[in-house]
């Protein structure tokens, strides 16, 4: 996140003393990314962040592979993941790579007796069903249906849902979540061509200083491995911080799509970009509007990326048999366009209704044992005429 932002009490310049009302010193930490080289924040805490007073057992939740090389286009009903009441034991990782993870989550309960902290990926959390408030150090974001939660590497967090019937498409990234560089001006700012803008950008509010000691239980994740970290004072004990390196929210539901007279290839929907994946959004928006358009995809080859695209809603024009939750896998190597009688359908259509989130690798995915067990294994043969 680029774009400076500051919540709550702040000292006048940086690394300098700011003391407390009764006289004592806040405690500064700096929250970087990529050492001290990249974007950054400032918090104010009012007891040190450091002061661990027990640990528990470690437990391995890395994701359990069952296909590591293969070559044929996947389809996998999502909504088939059975709710779990735990955030965490919710959590079922589907594809993954040295790269990212791709995650499905159906937690019925709100994170009351922990917090939890994902020290290796920065995760985008999209909300396909439920609502609540995601609370953390900066300060509170409130969540619904279409949003994506942007959650820093290292962010300590913990989820309070609206009710028991939740839904989430989660992508843990290993390298930085950003903007697409093509959107941002030299200076960071987002650029008038772009889909969205800073006014779309939902930051943290309703920063609450919880000044209490006692035991608190961070689950943090690094390499595979949960820690369970207890810590004797409340982690949200912040005062006041600035900076440009925060959690935040933006919604699917903000995006303005790009069309064009005829078909545009799906770069314009991009959303998202880190190192070695894209994140892209398909939202309603009018088809192409030349006399000769074919509103429907074109066959195209993956010569350097997975395709994995996340159903929403809506209607799919170039794909049979939709389900919620759906997620197709098509990986780089060989071609895939539009089901059988697709285009026909589509020429003379002025719209579409179709909402859905694609991930774009550039190095192969793994399936894991999860991923196997809401398999559509026919999704391989349905192109047959």
């Amino acid at each position: 996140m680029s774009h400076y932002h500051t919540l709550g009490k702040i000292p006048h310049k940086r690394h300098t003393q700011f003391r407390k009302p009764d006289g004592g010193l806040y405690s500064e930490q700096l929250f970087s990314t990529e050492g001290f080289s990249n974007d950054y924040s400032l918090l104010y805490h009012c007891h040190p962040p450091t002061q661990i007073i027990k640990t528990e057992p470690q437990v391995d939740v890395s994701p359990q592979i069952a296909e590591e090389k293969m070559l044929q286009h996947r389809c996998f009903e999502g909504f088939t993941i059975k709710p779990a009441k735990d955030f965490l034991q919710s959590r079922i990782p589907v594809l993954v790579n040295s790269d990212c993870h791709i995650v499905l989550a159906s937690p019925q309960q709100s994170m009351q007796d922990y917090f939890y902290k994902n020290t290796d990926a920065d995760e985008m959390i999209f909300v396909h069903e439920g609502s609540g408030t995601v609370h953390t150090q900066y300060g509170e974001l409130t969540f619904g249906y279409g949003d994506y939660i942007i959650l820093p590497r290292g962010t300590i967090y913990q989820i309070e849902f609206a009710d028991e019937n939740n839904r989430l498409f989660i992508v843990e990234s290993f390298s930085p979540l950003r903007f697409p560089k093509r959107y941002m001006s030299k200076y960071g700012q987002l650029l008038e061509h772009s889909p969205y803008c800073e006014r779309d950008i939902r930051t943290p509010k309703n920063l609450k200083t919880i000044d209490e000691t006692g035991d608190f239980l961070i689950k943090a994740k690094k390499k595979g491995i949960l820690y369970g970290l207890h810590y004797g004072t409340h982690p949200f004990d912040v005062a006041g911080w600035d900076g440009c390196c925060y959690p935040y929210i933006f919604s699917i539901h903000d995006f303005e799509p790009i069309t064009g007279r005829v078909h545009q290839p799906p770069p314009v929907h991009q959303t998202f970009e880190t190192n070695t994946f894209v994140v892209c959004s398909f939202v309603p928006r009018l088809y192409d509007y030349h006399p000769d358009a074919i509103p429907a995809p074109y066959n195209h080859s993956n010569i350097d990326s997975d395709e994995v695209i996340y159903y929403v809603d809506g209607d799919f024009m170039s794909r049979k048999n939709v389900t919620r939750g759906m997620i197709t896998l098509h990986p780089a190597g060989i071609p895939h366009g539009p089901h059988p009688g697709a285009v026909a359908k589509s020429i003379g259509a002025k719209e579409t209704k179709e909402l859905a989130v694609m991930v774009d690798t550039f190095h192969p995915l793994m399936l894991t044992k999860q991923a196997l067990d809401i398999e559509n294994a026919n999704y391989i043969m349905s192109w047959a005429e």
